[in-house]
């Protein structure tokens, strides 16, 4: 079994003083590593007939692709406002200091795909609540999330409710 900590390295101080950055380098630079962080994010949904991964910008869309492989199913971004080039559904939350919009195109979803929300990293939980209520607007039932990284200690994962909830490490 593989530590997947031990491909996470602490940056002090970035993108601010006193932020520790959990910065996930180093596990995408290894074969093994990389390959075995998207199977076991797969794994707990595979049984679960997953229709689409969302993704969430950017590094959503480093693992998502690979998670929807595993699970034989497709894969749509949600993007930050004005890059994605087709007409788009958005969604406008509450970050600590002020607010910040996702969109996703407006046929990324089908009305009741089961829909699993992939991510690098839970912190407070304000993107993945919002990308959550992002795809329930679009008519996808949210099956779960998976997530590399949980700071649980920022309560993020209260955010989300009952949702089924996977992450490789938790700190």
């Amino acid at each position: 079994m593989i530590d997947y900590k031990e491909f996470v390295r602490d940056i002090h101080d970035f993108p601010k003083e006193g932020i520790v950055f959990k910065d996930i380098s180093p596990l995408l630079a290894n074969p093994g590593a990389l390959h075995g962080a998207i199977e076991a994010m797969a794994q707990p949904f595979i049984h679960d007939q997953i229709d689409l991964v969302v993704g969430i910008e950017s590094r959503g869309f480093m693992f998502g692709p690979g998670v929807a492989y595993h699970l034989g199913c497709g894969f749509a971004p949600v993007r930050k406002p004005g890059k994605l080039p087709h007409d788009t559904h958005s969604i406008s939350y509450d970050l600590e200091y002020g607010t910040d919009t996702l969109e996703i195109h407006i046929d990324a979803i089908h009305q009741g795909s089961r829909v699993l929300i992939v991510d690098d990293l839970l912190a407070t939980g304000g993107t993945a609540t919002a990308t959550k209520q992002l795809v329930e607007k679009v008519g996808g039932d949210l099956v779960g999330f998976s997530m590399v990284i949980e700071l649980g200690f920022l309560s993020g994962r209260q955010k989300l409710g009952d949702t089924k909830f996977h992450a490789l490490i938790s700190y």
